[in-house]
């Protein structure tokens, strides 16, 4: 079984800082984690290595930085599933709808988002709806 923590909206600036507190969040929420998923606004890639010890895929969110190889979205196929990634854009109450349209006529199980900084959890029509908020908010 493949465990998968995912992370949205960190904000975090610095190595030392930054690093640090998000080397916390994931020491103590996903040490068993084998993937974390990160659904972007990361902001500062000096926080990356915190990360560090597992597989990591991660979006650009409207407040990355551009980073070479990280697209905006993602397909991530994990056991059979079908996970979108996106980070989102413009206004947060209307947040759900434009990553919905950004993967329409794919087949997904599951599409993790963020942007909005509040958490969400929905299946609709079979596709479960994902948004694990901001953990620095």
């Amino acid at each position: 079984m493949i465990r998968i923590g995912v992370l949205s909206d960190t904000h975090l600036h610095g190595a030392l800082e930054g690093g640090s507190v998000l080397a916390r969040l994931v020491e103590c929420h996903f040490a068993d984690a084998d993937l974390i998923l990160h659904a972007g606004d990361l902001v500062d890639p000096e926080v990356l290595p915190a990360l560090s010890g597992r597989e990591v895929a991660i979006v650009q969110g409207n407040l990355d930085p551009v980073m070479p190889g990280v697209p905006r979205q993602r397909i991530i196929t994990i056991g059979g599933f079908r996970i979108g990634l996106i980070h989102g854009w413009g206004e947060p109450h209307d947040v759900l709808s434009r990553v919905l349209g950004a993967f329409h006529g794919e087949s997904l199980d599951a599409l993790i988002f963020g942007h909005s900084h509040r958490p969400y959890c929905e299946r609709r029509d079979g596709l479960l709806l994902f948004n694990p908020g901001s953990p620095t908010d």
